[in-house]
């Protein structure tokens, strides 16, 4: 028996969508399931999205069999009628990317519908069940700018087709903040790849600076032990480790961040991720996997030519 599917749902690969033009009143839902059941269907289709005019109907199918190229429909349940369903014109939308389809919903305006059909890239259809995006916080060092891990995660999103719908924000640890909130004489920063003008003097920790007595250092764990190896000293600090800064959001708040003291992997420490500070691509997408209840990316398994249609 078909049930309704959870939110987020969309065809992956989006070949299992059928897009057919009908000429049945697609408010009726009995006409529309006298029309289809028996009728024969591809093997991969599971979702039908019927066009009458500008009217559109989602409906979810099941076969008779999935092993032949064709099987008859045995049972079909409209998802959404015409008063729900919407069309969605957007030419650079990847319609096999939940976060894109999500977002191609979002700007359509309607609140009232629970389908989404959208003709994206290269002329491709594909429709999103009651988008719910899964609101994950980036906690980031800035500058530089935009915030590394953002573009990191967003390129990531981008990339795995199997990622529910994600929405990203930035919780910005900003130094140019913690400086004005902290004035001091000079600042130690931990590299040049800080890139930030602040209202005294900046050293950089990674140029080994001749030492002083009156620098505040801007720095994490991490940098504290790389002055006491150059310096046999621990100086005033103040600490920007996005990891710690990240444990005063609510329990509940998906988080994202990096912690130096992390040199390879992901760590889960409850709902935060933590990557290291140099992350890779690989990582970040493992984290926001994790953190989505996906797990780890496993390899398809071959198709030999019959079933690659």
């Amino acid at each position: 028996m078909i049930t309704l599917p959870a939110p987020n749902a969309l065809t992956r690969p989006y070949r299992g969508l059928s897009v057919q033009e009908v000429d049945i009143p697609l408010g009726d839902e009995s006409a529309i399931l006298d029309y289809l059941v028996g009728r024969d269907a591809y093997r991969r289709t599971e979702w039908l999205l019927l066009g009458n005019g500008d009217q559109h109907a989602l409906v979810e199918i099941r076969k008779e069999s999935n092993e032949p190229l064709m099987s008859p429909i045995i049972e079909a349940l409209v998802l959404a009628g015409p008063d729900r369903t919407v069309w969605i014109d957007e030419p650079g939308t990847d319609v096999g990317n939940a976060t894109a389809m999500a977002a191609a919903a979002a700007l359509s305006g309607r609140t009232d519908a629970d389908a989404f059909a959208v003709k994206g890239r290269y002329e491709h259809v594909n429709a999103i069940w009651r988008p719910t995006p899964v609101r994950i916080v980036v906690t980031e060092v800035v500058p530089p700018e935009p915030a590394k891990l953002l573009e990191m995660a967003r390129q990531a999103v981008a990339f795995d087709d199997e990622l529910p719908p994600i929405d990203l924000v930035l919780d910005a640890v900003d130094i140019r903040h913690i400086a004005a909130d902290n004035p001091a004489q000079q600042y130690l920063l931990p590299c040049r790849g800080s890139g930030v003008d602040l209202p005294a003097p900046v050293a950089f920790l990674d140029t080994r600076p001749a030492g002083s007595d009156d620098w505040l250092l801007i720095g994490c764990e991490r940098s504290m032990q790389f002055h006491r190896d150059f310096y046999g000293t621990d100086p005033r600090q103040v600490d920007l480790c996005p990891h710690r800064r990240s444990r005063r959001l609510a329990e509940s708040t998906l988080v994202l961040t990096k912690c130096c003291l992390l040199e390879r992997g992901v760590e889960q420490h409850g709902n935060e991720m933590v990557v290291p500070w140099g992350s890779t691509l690989d990582e970040v997408r493992l984290a926001l996997r994790m953190m989505t209840k996906l797990g780890p990316v496993t390899e398809a398994p071959r198709q030999g030519s019959a079933n690659a249609l």
